[in-house]
């Protein structure tokens, strides 16, 4: 008989590891010595322990293995069909189209496309009520639509046509197709500085927006997310999500389970020692996979400062493949479930949320909040605060703010302008604006290359 190893030893009870640990400290005060607090304001402990741990939400589900996500922006229909179909035979699992515009004949470009075990994703840049009737028709192939008149307005500062208009065609589109049709763009509030609590708050009252304009919903709805550098916090993030999102959808009887899709964030990627982003890509889509993404769409190391290019996908699609066929992230189901630190900061993000999105329901919901410019006023003071940390090298950038090679030189391999670009113009909000924490510093920088 085998006899169990565990059983030599006595539990110790998370009284006993404070006793120890405030021994070690020699005097020092445990709070100030070993507590942080992140910018959402959770003190994280040094220690979990299963005793001080009272879950209160179920938050395990069983994903199917995440998708690998091809992005392909569609102007040269043959080009982009070629192009799906190479990217397909490499090793994604789905493709993403992005229409150019409503006249892209969406047959045309997905002739000779496998209809089996691959699903496709059209992101929509317009509101059409024709190319979504187009899109619906191809009932041989597994499609979503992604439409988010919402995101529109808090990218551009203008909705398509107007708010009225606008859900009027969304509630036809509604009526007439079988497919999921609606996506809620959620990357901008992380790309644009927002905290987690933030980026978790914004995206239920964005969805609330929905439940309470769109007569039914009877497809999954589609969230898209950005994730950061916090390896741990983003993962709880992820679950907060899908917890908070189940939680405000049975108040509609919406009985279907968020679709989640991660991309890693732009903020903390940087044009000088461009290679280490590969490093933080990595980290961010295993943040996403342990966090139950249902697929994954990667950021190319060169995306900032390069147009679309070969070399790049490939080495942003074989990063999924080797975490998911080499490294084996798809073969446990909620690896976090369990783990004491997760789980508290689980519980922690989604209850903060909730107060917050209780709070903006109060004064009238995500679009009053918008138009009265809150939303962009909290999400600045956020980013300010983050940039702060930056600028004095506390949020380190390893190649940019910590160790930087002096002798890189990009002035002349720039095909895209990495910077925010000043556009102005009448808007009926004030856009929020993505801005990345290593661009004052990048346009130094360039400024004194010969």
């Amino acid at each position: 008989m085998t006899e169990n190893l565990f059983d030599a030893f006595e539990p110790v009870s998370s009284k006993q590891w404070k006793q120890q640990i405030q021994y070690e400290l020699k005097g020092a005060d445990y709070n100030e010595a070993l507590v942080w607090e992140s910018p959402e304001g959770i003190k994280v402990k040094p220690f979990y322990h299963e005793d001080e741990l009272e879950i209160k939400y179920t938050t395990s589900q069983n994903p199917e293995t995440f998708k690998i996500v091809q992005n392909i922006f569609v102007h040269d229909v043959a080009l982009s069909n070629k192009r799906a179909l190479d990217s397909l035979n490499r090793g994604a699992e789905s493709i993403r189209f992005t229409l150019e515009n409503e006249t892209i004949s969406v047959a045309d470009l997905m002739q000779s496309l496998p209809s089996e075990g691959v699903s496709y994703y059209f992101n929509l840049p317009f509101l059409s009520v024709n190319c979504v009737t187009k899109i619906n028709a191809l009932k041989a192939y597994n499609c979503s639509i992604q439409v988010d008149p919402i995101g529109q307005l808090v990218k551009d500062g203008n909705w398509f046509e107007n708010l009225d208009k606008d859900f009027e065609k969304l509630n036809a589109i509604a009526s007439k197709t079988t497919v999921p049709f609606l996506i809620i763009n959620t990357g901008i509030y992380q790309n644009a500085g927002a905290n987690m609590v933030q980026q978790l708050a914004y995206t239920l009252a964005h969805i609330n927006e929905y439940f309470n304009r769109i007569k039914s919903i009877n497809q999954p709805i589609t969230i898209e997310v950005s994730v950061g550098t916090n390896y741990f916090f983003e993962i709880a993030k992820l679950r907060a999500l899908r917890l908070l999102f189940n939680t405000l959808a049975k108040e509609y009887n919406h009985e279907l389970d968020c679709h989640i899709i991660a991309t890693p964030t732009k903020r903390n990627k940087t044009l000088y020692d461009y290679n280490v982003n590969m490093l933080r890509t990595t980290t961010e889509c295993m943040s996403a996979i342990l966090g139950g993404a249902d697929a994954i769409a990667n950021l190319p190391y060169d995306a900032l400062y390069h147009k679309d290019n070969e070399f790049g996908d490939r080495i942003a699609r074989n990063q999924l493949l080797v975490l998911k066929h080499e490294s084996y992230f798809d073969k446990v189901n909620n690896a976090a479930d369990g783990a004491y630190y997760i789980e508290a900061l689980t519980e922690q993000l989604a209850d903060k949320a909730l107060l917050l999105f209780k709070e903006i329901e109060e004064k009238g919901g995500l679009i009053t909040q918008l138009i009265e410019g809150n939303i962009q006023k909290k999400i600045s003071e956020s980013a300010a605060k983050e940039q702060e940390l930056f600028d004095n090298g506390k949020e380190i950038l390893l190649g940019t703010n910590k160790y930087p090679n002096k002798n890189d030189k990009m002035k002349h391999d720039l095909e895209l302008y990495p910077f925010v670009k000043q556009n102005p113009r009448k808007t009926l909000i004030v856009p929020i604006i993505e801005k990345r924490l290593a661009e004052k510093l990048e346009q130094e920088r360039l400024a004194q290359e010969e």
